[in-house]
């Protein structure tokens, strides 16, 4: 079960951003440079980190590559050192993936490494009933508290319907789900799920919408049931758009967090931001081109801030698509308040230091 201190916080609502792989030009694990962007994370202010997980590449568990232990470890550590230091607690997220054997053989690696909980992708189970997905979820749940894990089938997720989500809210080891859909009737089957078993309290949504973050936020979903309202609502997010510009990201969660509690001040200005992030979204996950160069563009921007040698993927054809690199420009020429470039240029060279 989850530690009761960091369920809270994750009720409370998180910044969590979805970790890239720092790779030198072989194609080999940066270490430095990925420790760099731990460092980074931790320091603008994240709630906690993802690891092993789409962004960060799911060939990492290539048994040519090797890199899913590794890469387990060496964020686990920087994680744990920035604890100690800051006395304050993050929350440690490991992605877990593959059939039954392979899914249940990550959630305790990472469970045994000191993660708090797995991000379940069911991308592998493609044609699995869902007696046969909340099966294979409960077994894994036996090994890690579990956030359950709505992936857009445009980067290989698959369909998941109400009926699905909510025999998967029975599961008692669930304490999240990120929303990821990028669909709003398939996030309202997983908001409605959630409303209808009475966990609201108990389940935490993450919206991993990157093409509507600040709406998802903003939203008060309202269900009438028998004698009552039942409101659910998103508590933060867990998104690879997140792990660029992480600072800034803290700082939106925050006036959105100031916006609810005032009643809806500031607003428009919010809804505002929304569809900048959105521009801004579209070009970093190169949404013209079905999210083919999605990984590429967060990385463009990393290099572009110091904090990644270059763009280089584990794929060596998985690189920008035409005309991103020239669409990152514009995006960083009409909204140069979304960056943190100030804040990574005052930082980076300690976060680089071995």
């Amino acid at each position: 079960m989850l530690d009761q201190a960091i369920h809270q916080q994750v009720l409370n609502g998180l910044v969590i951003p979805a970790h890239p792989l720092a790779l030198t030009e072989e194609r080999k694990l940066d270490e430095r440079r990925q420790v760099a962007l731990t460092r980074y994370y931790c320091d603008a202010g994240a709630g906690g980190i993802a690891v092993g997980v789409h962004t960060t590449q799911f060939a990492i568990r290539d048994p040519q590559i090797g890199l899913f232990a590794p890469v387990l470890k060496l964020a686990q550590e920087t994680m744990r050192a920035f604890e100690n230091k800051q006395q304050r607690r993050l929350f440690k997220v490991a992605g877990v993936c593959g059939g039954t054997a392979q899914a249940v053989q990550e959630a305790a690696f990472a469970h045994e490494l000191g993660y708090d909980a797995g991000l379940l992708s069911l991308a592998a189970l493609r044609t699995a009933s869902n007696v046969e997905l909340i099966e294979h979820t409960r077994r894994v749940a036996e090994a890690l508290p579990l956030i359950g894990f709505y992936l857009q089938p445009a980067v290989g997720g698959r369909l998941l319907d109400y009926q699905f989500w909510r025999a998967f809210l029975e599961i008692e080891n669930v304490v999240a789900i990120k929303v990821a859909p990028f669909n709003r009737y398939q996030t309202l089957d997983v908001a409605r799920a959630l409303a209808d078993s009475g966990r609201q309290h108990e389940v935490a949504l993450y919206t991993g919408n990157d093409d509507n973050i600040v709406a998802d936020l903003l939203t008060e979903f309202r269900f009438a049931r028998p004698g009552q309202t039942v409101s659910v609502h998103f508590a933060g997010g867990l998104l690879g758009h997140w792990a660029v510009w992480t600072k800034r990201a803290v700082e939106l969660l925050e006036a959105v967090r100031a916006c609810k509690q005032s009643g809806g001040e500031g607003t428009s200005e919010l809804l505002a931001r929304s569809a900048e992030t959105t521009d801004a979204n579209a070009v970093l996950f190169d949404a013209q081109n079905n999210f083919a160069g999605c990984i590429a563009g967060l990385h463009a921007v990393l290099q572009r801030q110091g904090l990644l040698a270059g763009r280089w993927c584990l794929d060596p054809h998985e690189d920008l698509s035409p005309g991103q690199q020239e669409e990152i420009d514009r995006i960083y020429a009409s909204y140069p308040h979304l960056t943190d470039d100030e804040f990574i240029a005052q930082h980076r060279e300690t976060w680089l230091r071995p």
